[in-house]
């Protein structure tokens, strides 16, 4: 039996605009898909990549050769065939962070930008996380369009001489080299919720899987708070609390779960206010903390624990 199709709601609105439709909606499903001969409105469309054929069929585009078009009985012009397109492939592109060595020299960025450009990869956004004799460590969110693997970033990176890409992961957003002081802010408004806060927003900073904050007790460490995407454990066994001072954890050692062993995790810590308060943060798969990260999270901490309450 034909059900009735949405007649318009606001949203199939909104997206009729976006697509650049117009007509009123169909009520029969019958009559939707291809226009009758009388109501196309004629025009030229290229047939495309595979994307693209894959988009005009789910669309209902009809006509010759790609000529005349049809979407719920409705009227669908160049443009919104164009548009739709050109939403699919938003959708379908990836975004990677991607950790790099590269001689620290003018126009080596420069050089690697120009070889990710050549492979239609995007750069969103650049930080550089440590500058230490002669060489610079960057980190670049790059957007690569659908289709392509994740290596050919790498491949492209290193065609620049003294270029090593250290690691590649997938990453949504851009870099924000200024949420430090928006996290401050955030905790100092509400200090009764300030753990939380902290846990949820230090992974963005330090571009991290998770982060935990725990309390030493008499069976190990308790668990304050956590990020989203942090481990579900109440309780794990922290040898090396106390902790005096932030540092890099080998994520290879015997009270390491084994979970986050097969992840590859790569671990920091520093205290929080306090060596039997800590925060733990974990990066699954890498790449490892450098020094300037693990330095930028104490400092973080030492700030943060000032205002939240003990």
């Amino acid at each position: 039996m034909d059900k009735a199709v949405n007649a318009g709601s606001g949203v199939d609105e909104s997206v009729d605009a976006d697509l650049g439709v117009d007509g009123p909606a169909t009520s029969d499903r019958a009559s939707a898909g291809r226009l009758a001969p009388d109501q196309v409105s004629a025009a030229p469309v290229s047939t495309g990549s595979g994307v693209d054929k894959a988009v005009d069929a789910g669309l209902g585009v009809g006509g010759f050769g790609g000529v005349g078009f049809g979407v719920g009985g409705r009227r669908l012009g160049v443009g919104g065939i164009v548009r739709a397109r050109q939403l699919v492939r938003e959708a379908f592109a990836l975004s990677f962070l991607i950790r790099v060595q590269l001689p620290d020299s003018p126009g080596t960025l420069g050089a690697v930008a120009t070889a990710l450009g050549a492979i239609g990869a995007d750069i969103l956004s650049v930080d550089v996380v440590e500058r230490a004799g002669g060489v610079a460590i960057d980190d670049l969110v790059i957007e690569l369009p659908g289709g392509r693997l994740p290596d050919v970033l790498i491949t492209a990176a290193e065609s620049i001489p003294g270029v090593e890409v250290d690691a590649v992961r997938p990453y949504a957003g851009v870099l924000d080299t200024h949420r430090e002081l928006e996290l401050v802010e955030d905790v100092a408004a509400d200090p009764a919720d300030g753990l939380a806060i902290l846990a949820e927003g230090v992974p963005k900073i330090v571009r991290a899987g998770w982060a935990l904050i725990v309390a030493a007790s008499g069976d190990g460490a308790t668990r304050l708070a956590a990020s989203t995407a942090a481990p579900d454990l109440r309780t794990i066994d922290l040898p090396w609390m106390p902790l005096a001072r932030a540092t890099v954890l080998d994520g290879e050692e015997s009270w390491v779960p084994a979970t986050w062993r097969e992840l590859g995790t790569e671990l920091a810590a520093t205290p929080l206010g306090k060596p039997e308060r800590v925060m733990l943060v974990g990066r699954p798969g890498g790449p490892m903390f450098r020094a300037a990260e693990v330095a930028r999270l104490a400092h973080l901490a030492g700030i943060v624990a000032v205002v939240l309450p003990d």
